[in-house]
């Protein structure tokens, strides 16, 4: 069995290119496509991926919905909406740790054991990076102590500072 750390990867670039069984689309509430990681990942998944999030009747920030992948090298893609920041006393942190959690509770119920996830809610929704790394790996950390067959979580960094951000956070964690 491995070990947390050992279980948890930083990559630099695209979470379109990963391969692992599922990946993370921080998405709008309508999950009908957007910028950022949303529009590269429905570009990347092709025509079949919108036409599936049609279905689904959108998403609530704070929650997942789960789509197949089509053209990537993911088999899921698991669309989740994080909070815009407003100020921090809005019950953001509330729901960012949310969408991590049902993210992790959609791996149990398809049998997932690989995930990647971007920087959720730090783009166009202006939560703090710093803030919203540590709830990310914070809540990941629990997840993983919850749950053995998750065996790889990769955090999708596409920037330097959002990866730097991410590396920092995760060594002060292991000392």
């Amino acid at each position: 069995m491995n070990t947390m750390p050992e279980r948890i990867e930083l990559y630099r670039g695209s979470i379109t290119d990963l391969d692992v069984a599922a990946i993370v689309n921080a998405a709008n509430e309508t999950l009908l496509g957007g910028g950022g990681v949303d529009g590269a990942i429905h570009r990347t998944a092709g025509p079949k991926l919108l036409e599936e999030c049609r279905t689904l009747g959108g998403c609530a920030t704070g929650d997942a919905k789960i789509t197949g992948g089509y053209d990537l090298k993911a088999k899921y893609v698991i669309h989740t909406v994080g909070p815009v920041w407003v100020d921090g006393n809005s019950g953001e942190a509330e729901l960012l740790e949310s969408c991590y959690r049902t993210c992790f509770e959609l791996t149990d119920q398809y049998d997932i054991t690989s995930i990647a996830f971007p920087a959720i809610s730090t783009g166009a929704f202006s939560y703090p990076l710093e803030e919203a790394t540590r709830i990310a790996i914070g809540t990941t950390w629990l997840a993983l102590e919850a749950n053995e067959s998750i065996r790889k979580v990769v955090f999708a960094c596409f920037d330097k500072e959002s990866y730097e951000c991410y590396d920092r956070l995760l060594q002060e964690l292991v000392r």
